[in-house]
């Protein structure tokens, strides 16, 4: 028996993309241009990955309930709460083939926080999460790195570092970006924004993935996918974009 579809109303409007997808789709073209090979993992993540390995204490605040989705019944598996994880998970992958580095990897994908919601933070949202590994890896590579992406992005940018601390960077930064174009939106011109955490790969980490770390160094980056849509299309409620509105939706 044949099917026929009808055809849409003549004010139907077609399908596009979810603005994330289009955003993970244009990121991963550009680090795609900068070398790197795009990864991914499980959703559902074992603690030695998300935390462990990558050197979390295990008295650290981020395994309290109150930051990470714990499974029930499944000891020692969660959400991940990040996609750091994943670039563990390859590093290791590699040593296994006898793959040695360099090394440029970089994952997009969903991760998780059990934390309350507002304007700028949702229980779960998108992350962007590369790492480096070579013999002569530095932080000038990652700032270039970061300054060349954000470039393409979103225009003319600049970056800077300002000290910070995660257990599996040493050391860490946090990444602040501003727009100086002349096209930039008048409301971001010269003005400091918080986009990632980042900073050369702790020895802890490395030798965790099977890497030597008096031969070889890294860097890594991640910050939120979510929070760049925000700037890039002066969204101003991270929360529309979880909520499956077409009225929100239909204007990208």
């Amino acid at each position: 028996m044949a099917i026929i579809l009808s055809k849409l109303p003549m004010d139907s409007k077609p399908g596009h993309l979810h603005p994330i997808s289009s955003l993970v789709r244009e990121s991963a073209g550009i680090f795609t241009e900068l070398g790197f090979t795009l990864v991914d993992g499980p959703l559902v993540e074992s603690e030695w990955y998300n935390f462990d390995a990558l050197n979390v204490p295990q008295d650290h605040p981020a395994r309290d309930m109150q930051d990470t989705f714990f499974i029930k019944d499944e000891p020692g598996m969660v959400l991940r709460t990040h996609t750091t994880s994943v670039s563990l998970r390859y590093m290791e992958e590699q040593v296994k083939k006898g793959i040695t580095p360099p090394y440029r990897a970089v994952a997009m994908s969903k991760v998780f926080r059990n934390e309350a919601t507002d304007m700028t933070h949702e229980a779960e949202f998108f992350q962007v999460d590369g790492c480096v590994v070579g013999t002569d890896v530095t932080m000038a590579q990652l700032k270039g790195t970061l300054t060349e992406f954000f470039t393409k992005l979103l225009g003319k940018t600049e970056i800077r570092f300002r000290p910070s601390f995660f257990p599996f960077t040493e050391p860490s930064v946090e990444i602040d970006m501003r727009l100086v174009g002349d096209d930039a939106p008048e409301k971001l011109k010269g003005r400091w924004i918080e986009m990632m955490g980042a900073g050369m790969l702790h020895p802890n980490v490395l030798k965790n993935a099977g890497l030597d770390p008096k031969k070889y160094r890294g860097f890594a980056f991640g910050g939120g996918i979510d929070r760049i849509a925000m700037l890039k299309w002066g969204i101003d409620d991270v929360r529309l974009m979880h909520s499956a509105d077409l009225r929100f939706i239909n204007q990208f």
